[in-house]
C-alpha cells in the first residue's frame, strides 16, 4: 500500500528538468520557442526551454547529450482549455490531430462530452517525430506530444 512517507523520511521532491532525446537541436528549439516556450540560460551546449505556468523544464543537447534514441519520449502537454490550446497550435503551424476522449471501450473520435478532466486529448508531432505520423488515433506515436485537458 503506498505511503507518503518512506525510510528517506519526508521532504519535498520535485522534478524540475525531463532531458529528452533530439536529432535536430536547432529545429527543436525553434519548434518550442514558437510554441511559446521560454528559452532559458544555460551552459554551452544545453538548450533549455520552459513551458508558461509550468515549474518544469525540458532539456536536450547535441549527440551524445543522453542514451536514449532521438523520437523515443512522450509527453503529455496538460492546458485548462484544450480547444482554445489546439487552436493556437494550429495557428502556430503545428499540425494537431482532431479531438478523442477515453471511454470504457478504449479510445473515442471527439471530445469528452462531460468535459471531464484530463479526458480529452489530442497530439501533435515533436520535432524528432516524422510528420504526419501522429495523425491516427491513440496510442499516440512515441515521439508525439499528447495535448491533454
Amino acid at each position: 500500500m503506498p505511503t507518503n512517507t518512506s525510510e528517506l523520511g519526508d521532504f519535498d521532491q520535485r522534478i524540475e528538468v525531463l532531458i529528452i532525446p533530439v536529432s535536430d537541436v536547432d529545429r527543436s528549439r525553434d519548434f518550442y520557442v514558437r510554441l511559446g516556450w521560454r528559452l532559458d540560460v544555460t551552459p554551452p551546449g544545453v538548450v533549455q526551454i520552459t513551458p508558461p505556468g509550468s515549474a518544469t523544464s525540458v532539456q536536450f543537447g547535441p549527440e551524445g547529450f543522453t542514451p536514449a534514441a532521438p523520437g523515443s519520449a512522450t509527453a503529455y502537454l496538460v492546458v485548462a482549455d484544450i480547444v482554445t490550446a489546439r487552436e493556437a497550435l494550429i495557428a502556430a503551424g503545428v499540425e494537431v490531430t482532431d479531438y478523442f476522449h477515453r471511454t470504457t471501450e478504449g479510445f473515442t473520435p471527439g471530445l469528452d462530452p462531460a468535459r471531464t478532466t484530463y479526458s480529452t486529448r489530442a497530439t501533435f508531432p515533436t520535432p524528432t517525430t516524422t510528420p504526419g505520423s501522429s495523425k491516427k488515433s491513440p496510442p499516440a506515436s512515441p515521439a508525439a506530444s499528447n495535448l491533454q485537458a
